[in-house]
């Protein structure tokens, strides 16, 4: 599940997921990335005393914008930004094939693009809507502005750096759905669609 910051679309897989009984891959997934890159405490402590580098930060805010609350304990200057990126790519695919799960984020619809098994989705909304819902988990009118121009506009560099492709990529996502009727509604939605797309696959081919 892919999503624009501020529309909510963390509490939506995190719904979707509890509704599936399905594994949520979304601040779990930053601390399985930490634990195969052998990232420790004290390197997160050096990395916030230093400067970093464009990429490094792209990939930071990228993963910060998963949870929409603040950065992960396991972000690190420790390896370089093009191991964190491999190390993503080789984590998101490891947790895709253990059991089925949804993860949030971190360009895992383009990690995940040729496996046939995925739905993929993309979250989006007003900036009405979502000023409306950073406002509600504290931030202001202000501060939720520029995250929401500032994190997205991060994100795209992040995809069109490591996959050559404009982020959101349509053609890559079952699902486009905006969050404004509410996470129920959205969540009701998704059950439907990967429903209709199971009884799609699962149909004998006419001869």
């Amino acid at each position: 599940m892919e999503r624009e910051y501020g529309s909510g679309g963390a509490a939506i897989a995190r719904a979707l997921a509890d509704r599936l009984g399905w594994k949520l891959w979304d601040e779990e997934l930053t601390a399985e990335i930490a634990r195969v890159a052998n990232v420790d405490q004290t390197a997160v402590k050096k990395c916030e005393e230093r400067v970093d580098s464009v990429l490094y930060r792209l990939f930071k805010v990228y993963a910060r914008g998963s949870y929409e609350r603040s950065l992960p304990v396991g972000e690190s200057r420790a390896f370089d930004t093009d191991q964190a990126f491999a190390t993503l790519e080789k984590v998101v695919k490891e947790v895709a094939q253990r059991d089925s799960c949804v993860i949030v984020g971190r360009g895992s619809t383009f990690i995940l693009r040729n496996r046939p098994e995925a739905f993929h989705v993309f979250i989006y909304a007003s900036v009405g809507e979502k000023v409306r819902r950073l406002k509600g988990i504290g931030k202001s009118e202000k501060e939720a502005l520029q995250l929401i121009e500032d994190i997205d506009r991060d994100r795209a560099a992040f995809i069109r750096h490591y996959f050559s492709k404009e982020w959101p990529l349509r053609p890559l996502y079952n699902l486009m759905i905006n969050s404004k009727p509410g996470d129920e509604y959205v969540v009701e939605m998704i059950l439907s669609h990967i429903a209709a797309s199971e009884k799609r696959t699962a149909a004998p081919a006419h001869t």
